[in-house]
C-alpha cells in the first residue's frame, strides 16, 4: 500500500522532467529490490493489495518497462501529458500484479486499456491506429464483460473473491470457458490473436514496448491465479487449450517466414512465443508452470528490445520493410551486433532465459503428451528460421545511402544494453533463489 500511496503521490509530478521521472522509476525498483523476499509466500498482505513470487518479478518488469518506455520516446514526442500516461500505465499494472481480490484485478485490468488507446490514438503512426484501437478495445471488454457477471455471481454464493479464499468446484464447462477464455484472448492465443499485429504495427515504440513487455504477461498472471483456485477444472479441460496453442503455434511461425514488415514478423513471433507459455501451463506441473513464467519473463526483454531497434531502423529509413531495410551492417555498424544478440534470444539460444524456460516447457510437454515433442520441434525449428530471416534480410544486401557511419546515441546504445543485460543475468540470479 505505501508503494501505491507513493506513485499516486508522484502524479501531479508527473508534468517535470524526463530525469526526475527516471529517477522515480529507478527508486521505486531499487526499493522493491531491498525491502522484500516473497519467493514462499505472500508479502505485505493487506485488505487490498500483497504479492508473492509470481506478481514480485512480473512488478519490477513493470517498473523497468515503465523506465525503458521513457528513453525511447525521448526526444522524439516527449512531452509532459506523454510523462503523465506512462505514470498511469505503471499504476494500473502494479495494480493487476499486486492485488489479492479478483474484483479489483478486474478494474485494473479494464483501466489500464484507456491510456493503452490513448497512446495509440495519440503517438501512432498512420491513420489505421483508429481500427487497430478498436481492435484492442473490443477484442479486450467483450471478452471480459462475461467474467464480471462471473465475480458477481461467486461474491454472491460464496461471500469472498479473494484469489486465497475461492475454492469452487463444478462440472459445468461454461465457468471454466468463461474463466480461462477471457485471460487467453489477452496473452493472447491462436484464433483470438488478430488485435495483436494491428496493436504492434499501428502504436508508437513505446506502445509496441509495454504491449509486448508487459499486456501480454497479464493473460498469463491470471492464468496462473485461477489455476491454484480450481485445479481440477484445469486437469479436466486443459486438453482443449493445449492442443490449439500447439497448432497455432506453428501455423503462427509458418506466418512469420512470409512477413515483409518488421514489426509484423516480431508481433507474429510473440504469438508464437505465447502460445508456448499456454502449452507449458496447460500441462499442470510445476517445470511447465516455472518454464511459461521465465518465458514471459525473457520475452517481455526480448520482444521489448527487438520494437525498440526495430524503430530505431524505422526512424532513420522511414521504413519498416525488410525490402527497404536492406545492408543496416553498412549502415549502423554499431547495431548489428546488438540485433544478432536479439535475434539469437528470440529463438531461445543459451545463456539466456529463454533457453531455460523452453527447456522446462519441453519437459513438461513430454510429460503431458509424448508426441507433442515433434510439433515442439516444429516450432523451434521455424523460430530459428524466421529469426535468421529477420537478422539476414536486414543486415546484409547493399544499402541505397551506400554511406558508412554509426548512427546511434549514447541514450539509445543505454536502453538497448539495459534490456541485454537481464536476459542474460536473470538466469543466475533466480537459479541463486531457487537453490
Amino acid at each position: 500500500m505505501k508503494l501505491l500511496i507513493m506513485m499516486i503521490m508522484m502524479i501531479p509530478l508527473s508534468f517535470s522532467s524526463f530525469f526526475f521521472i527516471q529517477f522515480f522509476y529507478l527508486f521505486m525498483y531499487m526499493y522493491m529490490l531491498f525491502s522484500f523476499y516473497c519467493f514462499n509466500y505472500f508479502s505485505n498482505i493487506s485488505l487490498f493489495l500483497g504479492f508473492d513470487s509470481f506478481s514480485y518479478l512480473l512488478i519490477m518488469l513493470t517498473f523497468l518497462i515503465g523506465s525503458y518506455m521513457m528513453i525511447s520516446m525521448h526526444g522524439i514526442h516527449s512531452s509532459t501529458f506523454y510523462s503523465f500516461i506512462n505514470l498511469f500505465l505503471v499504476i494500473c499494472l502494479f495494480l493487476i500484479f499486486s492485488s489479492m481480490n479478483f474484483l479489483y484485478m478486474y478494474i485494473s485490468f479494464e483501466v489500464v486499456l484507456v491510456p493503452l488507446l490513448i497512446l495509440i490514438l495519440g503517438w501512432g503512426y498512420q491513420p489505421e491506429r483508429l481500427l487497430s484501437g478498436m481492435y484492442l478495445f473490443f477484442y479486450t471488454v467483450l471478452v471480459s464483460l462475461p467474467l464480471f457477471m462471473l465475480i458477481i455471481f461467486f461474491y454472491m454464493n460464496y461471500g469472498s473473491i479473494f484469489f486465497d479464499n475461492m475454492n469452487y468446484y463444478s462440472e459445468f464447462y461454461l465457468v471454466h470457458f468463461i474463466l480461462v477464455f477471457v485471460f487467453l484472448v489477452k496473452m493472447p492465443m491462436f484464433l483470438v490473436h488478430f488485435w495483436l499485429p494491428k496493436a504492434h504495427v499501428q502504436a508508437p515504440v513505446s506502445g509496441s514496448m509495454i504491449l509486448a513487455g508487459l499486456m501480454l504477461k497479464i493473460g498469463g498472471y491470471g492464468l496462473i491465479r485461477i489455476m491454484f483456485m480450481y485445479e481440477y477444472m484445469f486437469m479436466k479441460y486443459s486438453y482443449i487449450w493445449f492442443s490449439l496453442s500447439m497448432l497455432g503455434s506453428v501455423l503462427v511461425s509458418l506466418v512469420c517466414l512470409i512477413q515483409g514488415d518488421m514489426k509484423c514478423l516480431i508481433a507474429y513471433s510473440s504469438v508464437a512465443h505465447m502460445g508456448m507459455s499456454i502449452m507449458g501451463l496447460m500441462t499442470m506441473n510445476s517445470w511447465g508452470l516455472l518454464g511459461s513464467y521465465l518465458l514471459m519473463l525473457g520475452h517481455g526483454f526480448c520482444s521489448s528490445g527487438m520494437f525498440y531497434m526495430a524503430n530505431l531502423f524505422y526512424i532513420r529509413t522511414s521504413s519498416r520493410s525488410f525490402y527497404i531495410n536492406k545492408g543496416l551492417m553498412m549502415y549502423m555498424p554499431s547495431c548489428s551486433m546488438i540485433w544478432f544478440l536479439f535475434c539469437s534470444f528470440n529463438m531461445s539460444c543459451p545463456p539466456s532465459i529463454n533457453f531455460i524456460s523452453e527447456f522446462m516447457i519441453l519437459s513438461s510437454m513430454m510429460s503431458f503428451w509424448f508426441k507433442s515433442i515433434f510439433f515442439f520441434f516444429f516450432v523451434s525449428l521455424l523460430c530459428a528460421c524466421f529469426s535468421y530471416y529477420l537478422y539476414s534480410f536486414s543486415q546484409h544486401g547493399l544499402y541505397h545511402n551506400l554511406y558508412s557511419f554509426s548512427s546511434i546515441n549514447l541514450m539509445e546504445f543505454l536502453c538497448l544494453s539495459m534490456h541485454m543485460v537481464p536476459l542474460v543475468f536473470c538466469p543466475l540470479v533466480i537459479s541463486c533463489f531457487i537453490y
